[in-house]
């Protein structure tokens, strides 16, 4: 069973290198197979730190995060997985 979200980034650079690398730790730690596509672009594993960067992904884009699991799992995942994704990471670094 898989379940699917599109999220709005919320890092105000998108998702490079540092956010790309949270993401993508998160993704891998989830323990199931997770993808992420950039409008209705092809899906990239989003585990992999460089599929994410190479998507381009800036702030306010729509992205679609699948998660391949069952259940309470799944919901959990994507459920970190678009708080990552909605925060401001960069906001810290700013100043």
């Amino acid at each position: 069973m898989t379940t699917s979200r599109t999220v709005r980034i919320g890092s105000s650079h998108g998702l490079h290198a540092r956010p790309a690398k949270l993401f993508a730790q998160a993704a891998k730690d989830a323990g199931v197979p997770v993808t992420i596509a950039k409008d209705s672009g092809k899906p990239v594993n989003a585990a992999s730190i460089l599929g994410v960067i190479a998507l381009a992904i800036e702030y306010g884009d729509y992205v679609t995060l699948t998660v391949d699991g069952d259940g309470a799992d799944a919901e959990s995942v994507i459920d970190t997985l678009t708080e990552l994704l909605t925060t401001d990471h960069d906001q810290d670094a700013a100043g």
